[in-house]
């Protein structure tokens, strides 16, 4: 698809794109993985990256955040340049990154691993607030880590990136493996996020779980961005999704 109309005018959207990625590519040691990713992200906007397994879409996350090997291209976050930087800075923008694997500390309390990452910038939420969004986490607020849930332990690796002060986060795969009701739950706090003003990329399979959350929906194939689908007209694709993604 031309890059143009991956970045056609969105009613709404503001003027400069909180997010831009222009032509990125990265590797895995000698393998070349990602081949010119280019799609941005308006201010206050929840995309999702669609694509088969391996297409490129966990590596496009890490990219953003800075933790590939070799990356090259341009990753503009709120004006600002991120290509060269180290992912502490980027961090510290006001870019979370929440991977697929979760990252929670085992032996650390839910309490504990909470508050175990340093705010990087003002306008976080407080551990009561989390508590209020995922009101499991605060009846397991002493539990270690390995006693959680796979859904409380998703719950959790939320909280923890929301309390830093992050505005743009990388959600890797959040409902994979979930149970239907806790699949809702995630999508009724990404969708009160999104209200809130946060901005947010989605990796996910299930896309008919993305249509409920998403504004539009970028499609990764062999690391590139080969098509754009506004929610709204997403039924409408529904084949052409299908072909893409081998269902």
């Amino acid at each position: 698809m031309a890059e143009a109309a991956l970045r056609a005018p969105r009613a709404g959207a503001a003027a400069a794109p909180l997010l831009a990625v222009n032509n990125l590519e990265a590797w895995y040691g000698e393998s070349h993985v990602l081949h010119g990713i280019t799609f941005d992200v308006a201010p206050g906007e929840v995309v999702t990256l669609l694509g088969r397994n391996g297409a490129g879409k966990t590596t496009t996350l890490r990219s953003i955040i800075g933790i590939m090997g070799k990356r090259t291209g341009s990753v503009t976050f709120d004006g600002a340049e991120t290509i060269r930087m180290p992912s502490r800075s980027i961090a510290r923008l006001g870019v979370g990154y929440v991977p697929e694997e979760r990252g929670i500390f085992a032996s650390l309390s839910v309490y504990e691993n909470l508050t175990l990452p340093p705010i990087v910038k003002p306008g976080g939420l407080s551990v009561d607030q989390i508590y209020e969004l995922f009101p499991n986490l605060r009846e397991r607020s002493g539990s270690q880590g390995t006693k959680l849930s796979g859904g409380e332990q998703q719950m959790l690796a939320i909280g923890r990136i929301l309390r830093t002060g992050a505005k743009l986060l990388l959600l890797d795969e959040p409902t994979e493996g979930l149970a239907p009701v806790i699949v809702q739950q995630i999508g009724r706090t990404i969708e009160r996020l999104k209200g809130e003003g946060f901005t947010i990329i989605l990796v996910e399979q299930n896309f008919r779980f993305a249509q409920t959350v998403a504004n539009r929906h970028y499609v990764v194939e062999q690391g590139k961005v080969v098509d754009m689908i506004p929610n709204e007209v997403l039924d409408q694709n529904i084949d052409k999704l299908h072909r893409y993604l081998g269902v």
